[in-house]
C-alpha cells in the first residue's frame, strides 16, 4: 500500500476536517482511548485548527482517500485547556508547538507513517520559530480490564523521536468511554522535545 502525504495549512485545512473527524472517532475507539465518538464535539474541537493561521494537518491518502492524519497548532491556541497543566513547569505556552493527534487506519500501520507525521509537524514548528514540540497521551492503569494482552505502549517510539515525559505536566480531559453512560475525566501525560537539539531534551525545564 502506497501512501501520499500532504501538509495542509491555512484554508487547505478546512477541506480535510470531516475526514479527520471520522478517523478520530474510528481510531480513538481503540485502546487506550476507548472513545465513544461524538460528531458534535469533533466539529467544535477541529474548528480550532481551521481558525489557527499557524496550524497544520498532515494528511495520508491512498487512492485519493484520507486514511490517516496528524494535526498541530501552537499550544497557546489551546491555552484554556492546557495552561493549568503547564503552570509551574517553567515552560511558556508561547514556546511550544502542540502535536495533537496522529490517527491512522490499522492496515496502514507499521510502514513509517508515524515518523512522517512527526517530521512534517516538527519541521513546520521550526519554520515558525517554536523552541519545543509537545503532545499528550492518556494514562490508563496497567490492570484496566479493556487493555489488550498484546498491547505495546508507544513510549520507545516517542523516545526515539527525542521526546521525554514532562514530569508533573498533566492535563485532565473528559470523554465517554465505550460502554459507559457518562463522560469522566482522564489524566493525560505531556511529552516534550527541544526542537533545537537532535536528541531527547534531558535537561529541558519541566522534563525528567
Amino acid at each position: 500500500m502506497s501512501l501520499r502525504f500532504d501538509s495542509l495549512v491555512g484554508p487547505e485545512i478546512t477541506g480535510a476536517l470531516d475526514a479527520v473527524a471520522r478517523l478520530r472517532i474510528e481510531v480513538f475507539r481503540e485502546w487506550p482511548y476507548l472513545y465513544d465518538g461524538d460528531p458534535a464535539y469533533e466539529a467544535s474541537y477541529l474548528s480550532a485548527f481551521a481558525a489557527s493561521p499557524q496550524a497544520i494537518v498532515v494528511a495520508a491518502s491512498d487512492g485519493g482517500e484520507i486514511v490517516g492524519a496528524s494535526t498541530g497548532a501552537p499550544l497557546s491556541d489551546h491555552a484554556e485547556d492546557f495552561a493549568e497543566a503547564f503552570r509551574g513547569s517553567g515552560i511558556a505556552l508561547e514556546e511550544v508547538f502542540y502535536c495533537a493527534e496522529s490517527v491512522l487506519r490499522a492496515p496502514y500501520r507499521g510502514q513509517g507513517a508515524g515518523h512522517v507525521f512527526f517530521d512534517r509537524r516538527e519541521d513546520h514548528a521550526r519554520r515558525l520559530g517554536f523552541r519545543f514540540a509537545a503532545f499528550c497521551a492518556v494514562v490508563r492503569p496497567d490492570d484496566h480490564p479493556a487493555r489488550p494482552a498484546e498491547y505495546r505502549p508507544l513510549d520507545d517510539f516517542w523516545r526515539h523521536r527525542g521526546y521525554e515525559r514532562a514530569q508533573g505536566v498533566m492535563a485532565q480531559f473528559s470523554w465517554k468511554d465505550i460502554g459507559k453512560m457518562q463522560p469522566d475525566a482522564k489524566p493525560l501525560q505531556f511529552w516534550i522535545r527541544d526542537l533545537s537539539r537532535g536528541t531527547a531534551p534531558g535537561t529541558v525545564r519541566g522534563t525528567g
